[in-house]
């Protein structure tokens, strides 16, 4: 019996089963979204928040600076698997997502303390980047099966579509927030916002009723488990496709994010206010990407639209590369190719995720999930230190050419793959 979010009615033997209510109507759905959105407009605060903290009121140097930043993402390659071996025993997932939003919550609460105590630290802070980005790998590793079990299946792409959208939302009034809060109230207790961020989400999540029914996979020692994970996303040839393409265009969009600042600002003459700007349009199309994208899926399928947002990959880049003119003129061509790519990219992932989840066990969807996370989220680190060499050795301009480039490498992954013969639906 697949377990939904709402509560559902009592079967009438005389007359037809009632379709399910939309996803918007249900209140335990728009409980899990809003934990969501407020958990990562948090951590959009703590983006900013964090690393102005180290730098202006602790002095850190470039090389702690770059140590930060690693600390954050390092829990994905420490236990990204891990993570998604244990999401796979489990049998409710809920607990384990609400306890990583408490422990998180805790962590980031102690950045103002210590700061008033005056014992912050550059080594301190690293390690609640270190922590908090280690709840943040394990609660992905349950979040998404624990999605798939809550939602029946004709509703799963509008279910990830709008999770999707979640990080769009969050990167529209983060950064914003973020600025406010800094200028307001000093950039240590804006870490105190995070922390609020992730108790409210820890509060709406367990106001959720709908009851976990999943059968959990049985152990066969946590090595072969991790084995058998990855094993499954490389024998599948469209579990394969979708790696391999997800992976390749986070290394050149790492890459591309790595130089893309200083590019914005020597090359374009952009004012920091504009920068700003264009990441909330890029928010924006992920938003719209969430309205669009099950109207396209319902019309043409998850493959065919696959295969269209593919071969946009490289469009942002080359706009970017092209970009001149008055400032007008540079703020429009790239907010509009910041909206462009945003739908783009919410397409991809919301059709990514969909076929992840049909072509996967669901006794086995934690473990392949996690193994897409480790793979996607491992190059970013990779991506973005090639990037800054790049820039060192040949320039901005080159370096963005050269992502754009890289981009059309997804796109065989995708269009050489079983995914091209799937038929209309």
């Amino acid at each position: 019996m697949k377990d939904t979010f709402h509560d559902p009615p009592r079967p009438d033997p005389a007359t037809a089963p009632t379709p399910e209510p939309p996803l918007r109507k249900q209140r335990d759905y728009r409980l899990y979204w809003t934990a969501r959105t407020i958990s990562l407009s948090g951590s959009e605060v703590s983006r900013l928040a964090i690393p102005l903290t180290a730098a202006a009121l602790l002095g850190s140097s470039s090389f702690e600076m770059g140590a930060l930043t690693a600390a954050s993402t390092l829990p994905h390659l420490l236990f990204g698997l891990v993570a998604g071996v244990a999401a796979d025993r489990m049998a409710r997932r809920k607990p384990l997502m609400i306890g990583c939003e408490l422990v998180a919550a805790a962590t980031a609460a102690t950045v103002p303390l210590f700061w008033y105590l005056g014992i912050l630290s550059v080594p301190y802070l690293l390690t609640v980047a270190f922590v908090v980005g280690a709840c943040t790998v394990v609660f992905r590793a349950a979040d998404f099966p624990y999605l798939l079990a809550a939602v029946p299946p004709s509703q799963r792409t509008e279910a990830i579509a709008g999770a999707q959208a979640t990080q769009s939302v969050a990167s529209v009034g983060g950064p914003g927030l973020g600025g406010v809060l800094v200028q307001a109230l000093s950039a240590p207790l804006a870490v105190l916002a995070e922390a609020i961020a992730f108790l409210i989400s820890a509060a709406l999540l367990r106001s959720i009723r709908a009851t976990e029914r999943h059968t959990p996979a049985a152990p066969q020692g946590m090595w072969r488990d991790i084995k058998y994970g990855l094993h499954l996303s490389l024998v599948n040839p469209i579990l394969r496709a979708l790696l391999g393409a997800g992976a390749t265009h986070n290394f050149f969009a790492s890459a591309y994010i790595a130089i893309f600042m200083l590019y914005a600002l020597n090359e374009l003459d952009l004012p920091s206010g504009l920068i700003g700007g264009l990441t909330a349009c890029f928010g924006i199309g992920g938003i719209l990407g969430a309205i669009i994208v099950p109207r396209l899926v319902h019309r043409y399928g998850n493959e065919r639209v696959l295969l269209g947002s593919v071969l946009l990959f490289p469009s942002d880049y080359v706009v970017v590369a092209l970009t001149g003119g008055s400032l007008p003129v540079k703020a429009a061509l790239l907010g509009s190719a910041a909206i462009a790519m945003g739908i783009v990219i919410i397409s991809f992932a919301t059709c990514m995720n969909t076929l992840m989840a049909r072509e996967t066990p669901p006794e086995y969807i934690g473990r392949v999930r996690a193994t897409s996370a480790f793979a996607t989220q491992g190059v970013l680190t990779v991506g973005g230190l090639v990037g800054g060499v790049l820039g060192e050795l040949f320039g901005l301009r080159p370096v963005i050419w050269i992502c754009a480039a890289g981009g059309l490498l997804a796109i065989p992954c995708i269009w050489l793959s079983p995914l091209r013969h799937a038929p209309r639906p």
